[in-house]
């Protein structure tokens, strides 16, 4: 049974040696340890101009569309008027025109006013920031990094720590740059099989 059981751990540490590595450990001075600094500073500080800059266009353009959609369905013109407040437009039209950057920086201080802090609140929770990256993993076949970073801020009354995931994608205009791609923990990433989509007649 012990020979078995040593026969059986020698195989399984062979396959996992023989196994080819998918993702590897970076170095917390790798670019995207910054640009999540940068990213997360920039939240709390609710500077949505540089934020905006620092995500995937394409999720801004979802983000977008789906927010124009659920306005759009509201069942009467007053529960359409409710859903606008705070974006300080005068219809939804104003907000598909805007550019996905644009629609962020709008939609995101209209988050904030719901809220309601207070500004010495807000005060507080800039001046308290602390960010730390726990560590920053790449999957070398698609170029992807996820960080992990924990992060401490205090209001008047609390102390909040978080922990989150935070996903980068090459930047398709900068190889050299990376992109947050907020949506890849919260969605399940699709793509079509060879020979999926209806042939065409």
């Amino acid at each position: 049974m012990r020979s078995f059981l040593r026969l059986l751990t020698a195989v399984c540490f062979i396959g996992s040696a023989a196994a080819p590595a998918l993702a590897e450990p970076l170095p917390l001075d790798h670019p995207c340890g910054d640009l999540v600094k940068k990213y997360l500073t920039a939240v709390v500080m609710q500077d949505w101009k540089t934020a905006s800059k620092m995500l995937v266009a394409n999720s801004l353009e979802r983000r977008q569309r789906e927010t124009v959609q659920i306005i759009k369905s509201a069942p009467t013109m007053s529960d359409e008027e409710t859903m606008l407040a705070g974006y300080n437009v005068k219809g939804v039209g104003e907000l598909e025109k805007m550019s996905p950057q644009e629609f962020y920086q709008v939609d995101r201080e209209a988050w904030h006013k719901k809220l309601k802090l207070s500004p010495e609140a807000t005060k507080r929770k800039q001046e308290t920031l602390k960010i730390t990256v726990l560590g920053l993993v790449q999957e070398k076949d698609k170029g992807f990094v996820h960080a992990t970073v924990r992060t401490s801020q205090e209001t008047l009354t609390d102390r909040i720590e978080e922990l989150f995931l935070i996903s980068f994608v090459p930047d398709p205009a900068d190889p050299k740059n990376y992109l947050i791609s907020p949506e890849m923990k919260d969605r399940p990433v699709i793509t079509p099989l060879d020979g999926s989509a209806p042939k065409e007649k």
